[in-house]
């Protein structure tokens, strides 16, 4: 009882509500219940300045993380995750595009993602979008993400953000999602599970 009660107090703080308790109550990769209702259409910039959208990356396994290039910690770690286990699958890795997705569109233009997901991993393509465009995949991916002030940093301000990887399936619908504390072998055998 008082897990289940310290859970749903955590969500209310947090602000996350409806799905995303799912994600909470149910062990990593696995549905808790019917189906859930994760991932949608989305239009955005990669890297190199195109538009895209999810059909981009039709036929591919999306892992999908949200972050933001000065995000001090969980962003290097969940990426640096991500790459070790693309590097694990070897040539079945191929079949995957990981994808980081901002949530500080601000300040996290093309030429900034370029640079910054070219330090991962060769594979990885980083997009960004308008304010309106980052909070419409937010909502479909039940990301939770807000601004947070830095008082007397020149940073001025970092973005709280869950920290979970979703597997999306090459018609981009919802396989598995993932904590940001998996380790890159566990990350790399469950995704090759649903190749």
């Amino acid at each position: 009882m008082m897990r289940g009660l310290l859970i749903v107090c955590v969500l209310v703080l947090a602000g996350i509500a409806g799905v995303a308790a799912v994600q909470w109550l149910a062990p990593q990769g696995e549905q808790a219940g019917g189906p859930v209702a994760i991932g949608g259409p989305f239009a955005l910039t990669d890297q190199d300045g195109r538009a895209v959208t999810e059909q981009s990356y039709a036929g591919e396994l999306m892992l999908v993380y949200f972050g933001y290039t000065n995000c001090p910690d969980i962003c290097p770690t969940g990426l640096q995750t991500i790459a070790i286990a693309m590097d694990e699958l070897g040539e079945a890795g191929k079949a995957v595009r990981p994808i980081l997705i901002t949530v500080d569109p601000e300040r996290d233009t093309p030429a900034a993602l370029k640079e910054y997901v070219q330090a991962f991993h060769p594979r990885l393509v980083g997009l960004t979008g308008s304010p309106e465009q980052i909070a419409k995949v937010a909502r479909e991916y039940r990301v939770y993400y807000q601004k947070a002030e830095l008082k007397g940093s020149s940073l001025g301000y970092a973005v709280d953000h869950s920290g979970f990887m979703y597997l999306m399936d090459g018609r981009g619908r919802y396989l598995a999602h993932f904590r940001h504390d998996i380790s890159p072998g566990e990350l790399a055998q469950r995704i090759r599970a649903k190749l």
